[in-house]
C-alpha cells in the first residue's frame, strides 16, 4: 500500500513540462528596430532576434522565420495557430491576451514622444494669427464702428464746425479721421466737435472705444499666447493642447483614447515622423525605444525624442493557446534576461545598460 509520502512523489514525476515540439517551428516576426531589423541583405538582428536565437539555442528548438506587415498579423496568426510564436516589440495588452498567450515579459518600456527641431520662422505663428479668418473680422468690426461713428458726426458738425464742411467728401473725410483718432486715444481734442449732439457722441465713443480696444487687445494677446504654448510640450499632460500624431491600430492609440486625446492616425512611425517633420503634427507619440532608433536612425537633424516614459508596456513573446512552449521559455528568458549577456545587447542597440 502506497503512503501519502509515495503518492506526493509519483504526482511529483507525473507533472512533469509539456514536451518540445520535435518540429521546424514558423516563428512570425515584423520589423520593429532596433528590435527587429531587416539588413540590406535580407538577414535579421534586432533585440527581439537576438534574443529568440539565445533562447531557441538553449532548448534546443529549429524554426524558421516568417515576416508579417503588421502586429495584428502576428497577432491573428498565432490566434489561428499559423505560426508557433510571434517575437517582434509586441506589446502585452488585455485585448491581445484574449486571443494568445504571452511569455514572460522580456522588456519593460513605455510611450515616447518626438517634437520636430526644425527652427520654425518665430513669426509664422503671428503671421498665421494675423491672416484668419477672425482677426478680419474684428479689424472689419473696428473700422465699420469707426466709419459709423464719423458719419454721424459729420451729420451733427458738418453746419456748425467747419472742420467738417466744404463739401461732403471733405467732411467725410475729416470726421472719419477724428474718428479713428479717437478710438486710438492718440489726440482726440484735435477738430474736436463743436455741438452738444457732437460732444456726446465723441465722448461716448472715447469711453467704448477704450472698451473695445482692450477686449481687441486681450484677445490678440490670448490668441497668440496660445498658439506659443502649443509649441511647447514637456510632457503627456501637454499632448492636449497639441496636435498628436500616433500609429494607428497601435497600442499607443488606446492610451489616446482612454485618455481623451485627439488624434492623427498613420501607417506607420515613418510617415508620422515625416508628418511631424512637415509640421502637419506638433507631437509624436510611440513606443519610446522605437521611437528613439528611427529618430536617431532617419530624423536625426529635424525631430528629437523628450526625455520622458509614461503609460508603461511590457514586451512578450505571443504563442498560441494551450501552447507547451509557454514554460520552457519563460524559464529560459528569465534565465537570459537575468544574464550579463542581456545587459551587453541592450547596451549595443539602445547604448543603455
Amino acid at each position: 500500500m502506497l503512503t501519502a509520502a509515495h503518492h506526493g512523489v509519483a504526482a511529483a514525476e507525473t507533472t512533469s513540462p509539456p514536451a518540445l515540439p520535435d518540429r521546424e517551428l514558423v516563428v512570425a516576426i515584423k520589423e520593429a528596430p532596433p528590435f527587429v531589423i531587416k539588413t540590406a541583405d535580407g538577414n535579421w538582428q534586432g533585440i527581439s532576434i537576438d534574443l529568440w536565437r539565445r533562447v531557441a539555442e538553449r532548448l534546443h528548438l529549429r524554426y524558421r522565420l516568417s515576416e508579417q506587415p503588421t502586429v495584428d498579423a502576428l497577432i491573428e496568426g498565432t490566434h489561428g495557430e499559423s505560426f508557433d510564436a510571434a517575437i517582434a516589440a509586441i506589446t502585452i495588452t488585455a485585448a491581445r491576451q484574449r486571443m494568445v498567450e504571452f511569455t514572460q515579459p522580456f522588456y519593460t518600456t513605455g510611450l515616447g514622444i518626438a517634437l520636430s527641431t526644425v527652427d520654425e520662422n518665430r513669426w509664422a505663428p503671428v503671421a498665421r494669427i494675423f491672416l484668419s479668418f477672425g482677426f478680419l473680422q474684428a479689424v472689419l468690426a473696428l473700422i465699420a464702428i469707426a466709419l459709423s461713428v464719423g458719419f454721424l458726426v459729420w451729420l451733427f458738425e458738418r453746419r456748425h464746425n467747419e472742420n467738417y464742411g466744404g463739401g461732403v467728401a471733405k467732411g467725410l473725410g475729416s470726421s472719419v479721421w477724428w474718428s479713428a483718432i479717437a478710438m486710438t486715444q492718440a489726440g482726440a481734442a484735435q477738430n474736436a466737435p463743436q455741438t452738444l449732439a457732437g460732444r456726446t457722441l465723441a465722448v461716448a465713443w472715447m469711453i467704448a472705444s477704450v472698451v473695445t480696444i482692450a477686449v481687441f487687445t486681450a484677445g490678440l494677446t490670448s490668441a497668440l499666447t496660445k498658439r506659443e504654448l502649443q509649441g511647447v510640450v514637456h510632457g503627456e499632460n501637454d499632448l492636449r493642447s497639441v496636435r498628436v500624431g500616433a500609429v494607428a491600430g497601435s497600442a499607443t492609440v488606446g492610451y489616446l483614447r482612454r485618455e481623451r486625446i485627439a488624434y492623427s492616425g498613420f501607417a506607420d512611425p515613418q510617415e508620422g515622423l515625416k508628418a511631424l517633420e512637415a509640421g502637419r503634427i506638433d507631437a509624436f507619440v510611440y513606443d519610446r525605444p522605437l521611437l528613439t532608433w528611427l529618430v536617431l536612425q532617419n530624423f536625426s537633424s529635424t525631430a528629437r525624442v523628450l526625455d520622458v516614459t509614461f503609460d508603461n508596456q511590457n514586451y512578450g513573446i505571443a504563442l498560441p493557446m494551450g501552447s507547451p512552449l509557454r514554460q520552457p521559455l519563460n524559464l529560459a528568458l528569465l534565465e537570459t534576461i537575468e544574464s550579463e549577456w542581456w545587459e551587453q545587447t541592450l547596451f549595443q542597440y539602445l547604448r543603455r545598460k
